[in-house]
């Protein structure tokens, strides 16, 4: 079924998203448990000191394995947005409809229903901040998948992380600090506001992702250090980014403490599960474990994460789990633990993970089979064999760094598992289908639509800033033919507010703009210079693969009718009197009225 058939027929169900039945809850020390699950954004497995690494120390992180549970081999994907997706479902990626970090492939189908959803049907109160990377317009925005309060950015990466522009429940807004500093008093903010009542915290960390910036008091540490430990392939890594990450990861072990502690301050500590995972494997060549892979690898280094969670005087202190786990279990788990209903009838990939938790684990399934999959390439493990996306198979207790293919030794192992990646395929993997799924604009729940550089689709001269669109921006729009185009469904026709967020020195001013959708148009000359430097280089602490990024104005354009409807929504420039019409960074259409 192609995605874009499911989008049309599914887009009331994100409507339903806003009315989810709210049930009241008694609050107080009987009342169910609070959450708060902590996500980091490219931290390897072999990132904490819990696990081994002396080139840095994570109390606050280790205190959870100390006074809770460790799971020893817990699996997400190669890259962001698919374990997002995982966690949020407890379903594997390709079901709903997520293949990719950005382009759109981000996006979960909103068909899917989300762990905030269930929490938000219970009675909870629900807050996500940070990272959210599944989906910027309504209604695959935070606010519409079951989180009343949404504070940070929706796309795979931000440009700088010190006071940028944020979104705060669709409204832009300016950032204040360090971006997880920032997320973390805001998350801090809302569980003091919510401590007389249940409540479900989501705080998606946006480091040790790249670029690489993280506050001096942090750094300093490791500018000069001397690292003990290194990847297995030394000659691969490049130490300056590994100190980096590892400054970066010390400041979220700093947070997690201040979130820790706040909980202890207000009474909350023993009634609330707290969890801590990562999205993938380390984004550099670093000290991992000895395992083969990285970021982007399906391989044992790529995808395996530190699983840690802490209910005190529920889960025992100190307890080492072996059996392995998935993201895809994290879902079934914690609405498990806090004994409420799941929204929705899709069936699970994953499963509840309490009778490991708080029981012998008597009865767990010994032959179960976790996948891993990303662009096509898939490796399954089982408890004791992984085998990999080429068809090699490891023995992972006496190799756990995949270095010895020992299939001919175990035929019949490496065919069971070689047929399973083969119904995988065909099962799950097959749902993910073509993509044919427009941008909404006009969702009822939502203060304006917010249309970024990285979802259109340029043409001509423009191009991106840089290699990854996440956060880039449009740049060359230097003739009448060239085009910025999106692929745009309005949900409710109207009176659209259009403002542009742009740069253009003034030497450039005074291109004529031109948006147009079907045989509607706006048509506004731009008068007003504004030349800012690029931000972002003074912070970094190694050279970026990333674009920078710049302070935008907004200009207000004005106001165009947009009829219900799929279509094409371009903007072009038919005079151009100096250099390029302006660089591009966003649209925002704001409805006015019917």
């Amino acid at each position: 079924m192609l995605r874009s058939m499911r989008h049309f027929r599914i887009i009331a169900a994100g409507l339903l998203a806003l009315a989810l039945p709210v049930a009241g809850l008694p609050a107080g020390a009987g009342s169910r448990p609070n959450v708060v699950v902590f996500l980091a954004d490219d931290q390897g497995w072999g990132d904490l000191s819990i696990h081994g690494n002396r080139n840095l120390a994570t109390p606050n992180i280790d205190s959870l394995a100390r006074d809770g549970a460790l799971f020893e081999h817990f699996y997400v994907c190669a890259v962001c947005s698919p374990t997002r997706a995982e966690f949020l479902t407890g379903r594997y990626h390709p079901r709903g409809g997520v293949y990719s970090t950005g382009e759109g492939g981000e996006r979960l189908d909103l068909d899917e229903r989300t762990i905030a959803e269930s929490f938000r049907a219970a009675g909870y109160a629900t807050g996500a901040f940070g990272k959210w990377h599944n989906g910027t317009q309504g209604p695959y925005h935070p606010n519409a998948r079951g989180f009343q309060d949404f504070y940070g950015f929706t796309s795979g990466h931000w440009g700088h992380y010190f006071s940028p522009l944020l979104d705060h429940n669709g409204r832009l807004v300016q950032g204040r600090g360090y971006l997880p500093d920032d997320c973390t008093e805001h998350a801090m903010a809302f569980i003091e506001q919510h401590r007389h009542e249940p409540f479900f915290v989501y705080l998606p960390f946006n480091v040790p992702h790249a670029p690489m910036q993280v506050p001096e008091r942090f750094y300093r540490k490791f500018a000069h250090a001397e690292l003990t430990m290194r990847n297995r392939d030394p000659e691969k890594e490049d130490p300056a980014f590994t100190r980096a990450a590892l400054a970066m990861v010390e400041n979220i072990d700093w947070n997690v403490g201040r979130v820790l502690r706040q909980l202890d301050r207000l009474g909350l500590a023993e009634n609330t599960i707290v969890l801590y995972f990562s999205d993938n494997g380390p984004n550099s060549w670093r000290w991992n474990g000895g395992m083969k892979g990285r970021k982007g690898w399906v391989d044992e280094g790529g995808v395996r994460s530190p699983l840690l969670i802490r209910w005190p005087g529920r889960i025992p202190a100190g307890r080492r789990i072996p059996q392995i786990a998935a993201a895809i279990d994290l879902l079934p788990t914690l609405l498990d633990l806090a004994g409420i209903p799941r929204v929705g009838d899709k069936p699970l990939d994953g499963r509840s993970l309490r009778p490991l938790l708080l029981g012998d684990g008597s009865g767990w399934p010994e032959d179960r089979l976790l996948f891993s999959h990303w662009r096509g390439r898939v490796s399954v493990r089982s408890q004791r064999f992984r085998l990999d996306h080429q068809g090699a198979l490891f023995d992972m207790e006496a190799d756990p760094g995949q270095r010895h293919d020992v299939a001919a030794q175990h035929p019949q192992v490496a065919a069971r598992l070689r047929r399973a990646v083969e119904r995988w395929k065909a099962g799950v993997l097959a749902e993910l289908g073509p993509d044919d799924r427009p941008f909404p604009v006009g969702y009822a729940g939502e203060p304006g639509t917010q249309l970024p550089a990285r979802d259109a689709r340029p043409s001509g001269h423009v191009h991106f800033s840089g290699r990854w669109p996440n956060c880039a921006y449009l740049i060359d729009w230097k003739s009448p033919e060239d085009r910025i185009v999106y692929d745009v469904e309005v949900l409710r026709p109207g009176r659209y507010e259009a403002t542009v967020y742009y740069d253009c020195p003034p030497a450039d001013v005074g291109a004529l703009i031109q948006l147009r959708f079907g045989d509607r148009t706006l048509t506004a000359r731009l008068t007003e210079p504004h030349d800012p430097p690029l931000v972002g280089m003074v912070q970094d602490r190694v050279p970026r693969q990333e674009s920078y990024v710049k302070d935008w104005r907004p200009w207000r354009m004005g106001t165009i009718d947009l009829p219900a409807g799929r279509g094409r929504l371009e903007l072009s420039a038919p005079e151009i009197p100096g250099r390029q019409a302006m660089e591009f960074r966003l649209l925002l259409l704001r409805r006015l009225s019917d």
